[in-house]
């Protein structure tokens, strides 16, 4: 029986490495929902062990039920009929089905609503898991970000309107933003809201590249002050689908074909206000995105997964010149590269899914549960400021480097079985496929650079850095590699201090190499931190090893990873520092003589 959460040593180990307890306790806030609910924790024993069943009934699930159907998805897809409905795959259709009987669909969602009220960690996870056994279905199930915006932002009718249906699996939802003329730039939003005599509000106007258009719940970005340009002119609105929403066409794509993209018209549509006018686009479009970024992390890092395990299973089996092709030095030296870099990815991911945990729930506690005492409050202030900033700068990180090693990792895949991996025999393609809209939607690798090189040039990344280095115990056979560390932090800083001083334009240009070394950094000392906490467990080693014996500890291996990964960073860290204080802009002063003219058809 396949389980694609207890058959993952590094998920297991990071569950436990990682203090789940303190983010508990927040979570279900002082674990004072228990006396109104039994399903709800009492402590966070039970909370943690909550997360473990969940997650080990959907591991399960993905293994067994969901991951046997992504191929016939893949072929399939969906279908636009005539009536301007859409009939999905029929294995997507039963994944669904599946996950709302297992009730799953309210992961983030409070108890008062039928939802798990599991932390954005836990979420993560699971999107991890499920996208590994089809990457187009968590394009639904990862949409839960939509009732979590209808929770923090809209009134409590809508909420009871809507979050128990959403808890119980009986809808889905969408979030309409991007339109023809206004993809990454949602402040260009034309899409009309307007109110009749008695308040109604209703939408016309056009939407593209819709994820699950056909969703019964949709989130919809309108402009709803017609004289108001830019991102204050924008509202978010809920609405149903119905008779006044047509899907106008289903996009032909590269890949995750399980999961339908539309075009939509909506034609004079009743819909709600969510919160505030004029705060559409900010700060409550900008919390879904954020989240739904993290979302795509996930994803991608499901996808890498996935195609890894074909690779790993491949190199071992295919022998050519009277040996498996695993024992030559470039396949062996590809293949372990491709694991490092999904556990950086996975490290850093659940590293900003604490950093969001911690950031929301400190705001909630701040909203509604403050302290009296002053100190207190102050000090509450504080902390939640410094999870913000974190917050804000690791969201786009992660999502910019998942989405980057996904692709590289999948490419990979194919190379690592040759000509079999270009074909539909194996999963490689498809996972190929699937992985190039990573770094696309939800705003694309350039975009989270913008975002992230802002947190790396403000200070952020160093205060975390400092803070980082100052409150943690690592094994003293590790000194040597924070020393590296120390000094790579050293380059990053002076780095920020050039950028910042040639200029905005100077920064966007160079902004992804300055990302790149925070990122390294930053995965070095979690990888030295994963290698010096407190959990440890016993993994096998492959077969065949000399130097091991059939196990190894879990600390030890992280240790050995963080020796190669940061060494072999170092230098790229030196050359890359370099670069960005080369003070080259040729990319502006001869663009036009180093590109050459359009070209003429």
């Amino acid at each position: 029986m396949a389980n694609f959460y207890r058959d993952n040593d590094d998920i297991q180990f990071l569950f436990n490495h990682i203090d789940l307890a303190a983010i508990a306790e927040l979570q279900e806030e002082g674990f004072k929902f228990a006396k109104d609910f039994d399903y709800a924790p009492a402590n966070a024993a039970e909370a943690i062990k909550n997360y473990d069943l969940v997650l080990d009934a959907l591991g399960e699930l993905s293994g067994n039920f969901i991951a046997p159907r992504s191929e016939q998805i893949d072929r399939d897809g969906n279908r636009l009929n005539e009536d301007g409905s859409v009939t999905r795959p029929d294995g997507i259709a039963q994944s669904i089905d599946a996950l709302g009987k297992a009730g799953v669909m309210g992961f983030t969602l409070p108890h008062r609503f039928g939802g798990l009220n599991f932390p954005n960690l836990v979420y993560s996870i699971a999107n991890e898991i499920v996208s590994r056994a089809d990457a187009s279905l968590m394009n639904i199930f990862g949409l839960q970000g939509i009732a979590e915006t209808i929770n923090y932002f809209a009134d409590e009718d809508i909420r009871q309107r809507y979050l128990h249906d959403f808890s119980a699996g009986k809808v889905t939802g969408a979030m309409v933003l991007t339109e023809p003329d206004a993809g990454s730039d949602l402040q260009a939003v034309k899409l009309k809201a307007f109110q009749d005599d008695d308040g109604q509000w209703y939408l016309y106007g056009v939407k593209r590249f819709i994820t699950n258009g056909c969703g019964e719940v949709l989130l919809v970005l309108a402009r709803s002050e017609p004289d108001r340009s830019g991102g204050l002119g924008l509202s978010l609105f809920v609405c149903e689908r119905g008779p006044t929403v047509h899907v106008r066409r289903l996009e032909d794509k590269l890949g995750i074909h399980g999961s339908p993209t539309c075009e939509l018209f909506f034609d004079n549509t009743p819909c709600r206000l969510v919160g505030e006018r004029k705060r559409g686009l900010a700060p409550y479009v900008m919390s879904l995105m954020n989240g739904a970024r993290i979302g795509i992390s996930a994803q991608s890092l499901g996808i890498a997964e996935a195609t890894w395990r074909v690779a790993r299973d491949y190199a071992a089996s295919r022998e050519q010149f009277g040996r498996a092709i695993e024992k030559l030095p470039a396949v062996r030296d590809m293949v372990i590269d491709m694991k490092i870099e999904i556990e950086a990815a996975r490290a850093l991911l659940y590293e900003t899914s604490l950093m969001v945990d911690f950031d929301s729930n400190l705001e909630k506690k701040l909203q509604y549960d403050p302290p009296a005492d002053k100190e207190a409050l102050k000090e509450l202030k504080n902390q939640s400021r410094k999870y913000n900033r974190y917050a804000g700068m690791l969201t786009p990180m992660t999502k910019y480097f998942s989405s980057e090693m996904c692709n590289r990792i999948t490419y990979d895949s194919i190379q690592v079985l040759g000509g079999s991996g270009y074909m539909r025999d194996y999963p490689c393609e498809r996972h190929a496929r699937d992985a190039r809209i990573t770094t696309i939607y939800e705003g694309t690798s350039q975009l989270q650079i913008v975002a992230a090189v802002r947190g790396v040039c403000s200070g952020t990344a160093e205060k975390y850095l400092v803070e980082e280095l100052a409150t943690r115990q690592y094994d003293p056979q590790l000194a040597d590699l924070l020393e590296i560390l120390k000094e790579g932090t050293t380059q990053m800083v002076e780095c920020a201090a050039f950028v910042k001083e040639k200029g905005v334009d100077y920064m966007d240009l160079y902004g992804r190499r300055l990302v790149d070394i925070a990122i390294y950094i930053i995965n070095g000392y979690l990888f030295c931190r994963q290698a010096s906490g407190k959990f440890d467990m016993q993994i096998p080693v492959a077969q065949g090893s000399d130097a091991f014996g059939s196990t190894i500890s879990m600390k030890q291996r992280k240790a050995m990873i963080a020796r190669r990964y940061i060494m072999r960073n170092a230098p790229v860290i030196k050359a890359v520092a370099s670069v960005i204080k080369s003070a080259d802009e040729s990319t502006f002063s001869q663009y036009e003589a180093l590109i050459g003219p359009v070209p003429v058809e």
